[in-house]
């Protein structure tokens, strides 16, 4: 036991970036447009939090929060390209989506290059510091992030209308609704979820950005969505499941009995629990009904 609760802010630290990007995932697939493109979207805002925090780090203690708001910004300009693809140009959203995915891997690298002449940033000495019982700020930025999401959907008029482009659009249409400023919305607040849970990760969990250092903690975010059935409460759940899936395959590395196991044997465990558990509670699609599905103007 005394194992266990010691894993505890080890477990919300590898959480909260998931369980932020999948909030974001879950109000872009609420409004009706899957947002595959998370993962490159916590890509660029990881890369972009690492960059800021490097340059400003000599001169500034406030170059976390300033690389925070960076990569914030950076994932919200960046989802622009996939809210315009897919909903302005009726374009398939998981094509624009993995365009995306594809563009952070090259594009981050690229920069890396540029700026500092290697394939990743330098590294820098101090990101998010730990606070009350070892448990990092982001935490608590993901506690806000998931209320936050909650009341916006399900007790402000606003996430009424939101909700009802992803599951009628055509009858929110009627409404007076307009569907696609609903949808941009929903897109963009994806992007800047996803681009500050990138910055989450790389603040807290990494000394520096590198091509591998998301390493597929987007799509657990959007696995998330899909086995939390499309609820804020469900998502967040997913996401520390995952998240501790993903803690206790730290921790097995390091435990002497287990270290006949190769690494890479730990290493897949997140990603086989999210399989299993996608496979075992697929049962009812409970998505909404326009998810994915372009919307036209006096279509049917």
């Amino acid at each position: 036991m005394h194992e266990i609760l010691g894993m505890i802010p080890s477990i919300l630290m590898m959480a909260s970036p998931i369980l932020i990007a999948a909030m974001g995932g879950l109000v872009s697939e609420r409004s009706g447009v899957v947002n595959i493109a998370l993962e490159g979207l916590m890509g660029i805002g990881a890369f972009t939090a690492a960059t800021v925090h490097v340059l400003m780090e000599p001169s500034s203690g406030l170059s976390v929060w300033y690389a925070l708001a960076a990569a914030t910004a950076a994932g919200l300009v960046v989802s622009v390209v996939h809210a315009f693809a897919s909903v302005s140009l009726n374009a398939d959203q998981v094509i624009s989506g993995t365009g995306i995915n594809l563009l952070s891997t090259g594009g981050t690298v690229f920069l890396c290059q540029v700026i500092f002449h290697q394939e990743r940033t330098e590294p820098f000495q101090l990101g998010m510091m730990p606070s009350w019982g070892g448990i990092y700020p982001t935490a608590w930025v993901a506690l806000f992030a998931i209320v936050g999401t909650w009341y916006i959907l399900y007790r402000r008029p606003f996430g009424f209308r939101l909700r009802a482009c992803g599951e009628h659009p055509q009858a929110a249409a009627s409404a007076g609704i307009n569907v696609k400023a609903m949808r941009y919305f929903g897109v963009l607040a994806s992007g800047a979820l996803a681009g500050l849970a990138g910055a989450c990760l790389v603040l807290t969990e990494t000394i520096q950005y590198t091509m591998y250092t998301v390493n597929g903690a987007g799509f657990i975010a959007l696995a998330a969505v899909s086995f939390g059935r499309w609820t804020p409460g469900g998502v967040g759940g997913a996401s520390l499941l995952f998240g501790s899936a993903v803690a206790l395959a730290i921790s097995m590395v390091n435990i002497s009995g287990l270290r006949i196991l190769p690494t890479e044997f730990f290493s897949i465990l997140p990603y086989v629990i999210t399989l299993v558990t996608l496979i075992i509670f697929s049962g009812k699609d409970h998505a909404p009904a326009a998810v994915g599905l372009p919307y036209e103007k006096g279509g049917s």
